[in-house]
């Protein structure tokens, strides 16, 4: 009934998007109203995110959202890939840790990179995907492609490589619709002698002593691993199938990465296309220029979080279209985008920010146009004009802005992310923690949060906590008063802190028991608290 109901309320408008297949806007027809699939492709974890590898991100979670409010949040699956093995992740992890064995410094540098983009993307208020496949755990899918393309001719082996025949399909380079020249001179590939076409691209190859390895396809006795390519077919096979709706990602991959996707699992199962949509954002430029590590503008999503709300971030994203390119100045944009947030912000009174948003139709009806994020945001410019006046229009430019992932939706959101304990942990012990939880900075931005253990808590006693979260309420004496084990908890660590000369950690469990109410005295005898009167 829910899926109907969301069908029928859309029927007045028909969602459109660009298809850089077809170069043109299309209708969106999904293969199943009932089960809408997007798959995007995500890091490769080897160095922190940086500003350009932000914008997909937030693209696609706002098509996410909208998918979602159309088709019902149970009817839609949006796979967003980790890629954990990588030339580039072996070099770093060498770099970085010399002394260990690769594979274990690999694992480091892995785990460190894959924790840090979530707690970007947390705090630039994306949802997570429904499903966040690694490519180490997507092996057999990929060795039984490339058995699947050896058996049909469209790979051979050579060398203990086994290599795509670019040849074997007639249509190569429909997505990209370059000249074959520039598609050689733009590749590239590793010049091989084994090579039977100079186009041919690697799906499977030798691993070198030490680095991470897997029992080959193809019948190769020596343990190699993937190439890049084959990891996306195998993971989006794996979640969505052989044939799905969305395919997304930066404009960067559509050659070589997603044409030879669409090579691999075209040839693979035998189908006319492996989306239906192919989707692609513009570059984005730091100052007008390519931005580069040797340029020094290379600006990543955490160095930015140190000094700018990461919902400041996101809007200043959506003020140019996804398609078109960015010109990232950090001055002049990020200011734009603080005067754009005061302005909605101080227009919203008292309205409660942790409910669950539903959009307006008009705002619907604007993102249904290809994603029309600047038109979106001019109608938020519209409300916050009027809803100094207009409860209505206040409400509407409150749950507008929840909605585009500017302001958190407690419940949907917060939780969810509590639960996975995937934000920078700060706070400690529950108070810090349900302190940082309840106050609007927090919500804001996600820039504290959770370690692990201290998200188990909340999660396990979500129900309590939830009781004074509701909206509106803040932690007060009353909450206090019920929760004396967690007062006393509190003060033994801050009485900890004090013997250990941690001065700076005891001041900060006095604050977050101040903030909730709890006044605290020291004595010669030790330290007795009472609710604030």
């Amino acid at each position: 009934m829910r899926l109907n109901a969301r069908i029928m309320r859309f029927d007045a408008m028909d969602l459109k998007l660009y298809d850089t297949l077809m170069r043109e806007k299309r209708v969106f027809a999904p293969l199943d109203p009932a089960n809408v699939r997007m798959y995007v492709c995500g890091p490769t974890v080897y160095d922190f995110a940086h500003i350009g590898n932000a914008r997909p991100v937030i693209v696609f979670d706002v098509l996410f959202r909208l998918l979602r409010h159309i088709y019902g949040d149970d009817h839609v699956t949006y796979v967003r890939n980790i890629t954990d093995v990588d030339d580039k992740i072996n070099a770093r992890a060498a770099e970085e840790y010399p002394d260990l064995p690769l594979n274990e410094a690999i694992r480091k540098v892995t785990e460190k990179t894959d924790r840090q983009f979530h707690e970007d993307v947390a705090a630039l208020g994306c949802l997570p995907p429904t499903v966040e496949p690694r490519a180490t755990e997507h092996i057999a899918e990929m060795r039984a492609l490339i058995d699947r393309l050896v058996a049909s001719n469209n790979a051979y082996v050579a060398e203990d490589n086994v290599l795509f025949s670019v040849p074997s399909m007639a249509d190569y380079g429909r997505l990209s619709k370059r000249p074959l020249d520039e598609m050689i001179a733009g590749a590239r590939i590793e010049v091989a002698p084994y090579k039977r076409d100079a186009m041919d691209f690697v799906l499977w190859k030798p691993s070198k002593p030490g680095e991470p390895a897997w029992p080959s396809p193809a019948g190769i006795k020596t343990p190699g691993r993937p190439g890049w390519h084959i990891e996306c077919s195998a993971m989006s096979w794996k979640h969505l199938g052989e044939t799905f709706d969305i395919h997304g990602g930066g404009i960067d991959l559509v050659f070589p990465h997603h044409e030879n996707e669409i090579a691999q699992s075209r040839c693979a199962f035998q189908t006319p296309v492996m989306a239906n949509y192919w989707m692609h954002n513009g570059f984005l430029q730091v100052e007008g220029e390519k931005m580069s590590k040797s340029e020094g503008n290379f600006v990543t999503i955490n160095n930015l979080l140190t000094d700018q709300p990461g919902d400041v971030v996101r809007l200043q994203m959506l003020m140019t279209h996804y398609r078109q390119p960015i010109n990232w100045t950090n001055d002049q944009s990020l200011e734009a985008s603080r005067i754009v947030e005061d302005l909605f912000k101080g227009s919203l009174g008292s309205i409660p920010k942790n409910t669950r948003a539903e959009p307006t139709q008009e705002l619907v009806e604007i993102l249904s146009d290809d994603l029309n994020t600047p038109a979106a945001i001019g109608y938020l410019h519209r409300l916050s004009k009027s809803a100094h006046k207009n409860d209505e229009d206040s409400q509407s430019l409150m749950d507008s802005l929840v909605f585009l992932g500017v302001f958190r939706d407690f419940e949907d959101e917060v939780l969810p992310l509590i639960r996975r304990g995937g934000l920078l942990a700060d706070a400690e012990g529950d108070f810090g923690l349900l302190n940082a939880i309840n106050s609007s900075d927090w919500v804001r931005r996600q820039g504290v949060g959770l370690g692990i253990e201290a998200a188990k808590r909340v999660y396990e006693n979500r129900d309590v906590y939830l009781r004074y979260l509701a909206p509106g309420q803040s932690w007060s004496a009353v909450a206090a008063r019920n929760d004396v084990e967690a007062i006393n908890r509190a003060i033994e660590r801050r009485l900890a802190a004090r013997k250990a000369k941690d001065f700076t950690k005891s001041d900060r469990i006095r604050d977050e028991l101040a903030a909730m109410g709890v006044v605290l005295k020291d004595t010669k005898d030790g330290t007795t608290w009472e609710i604030a009167r």
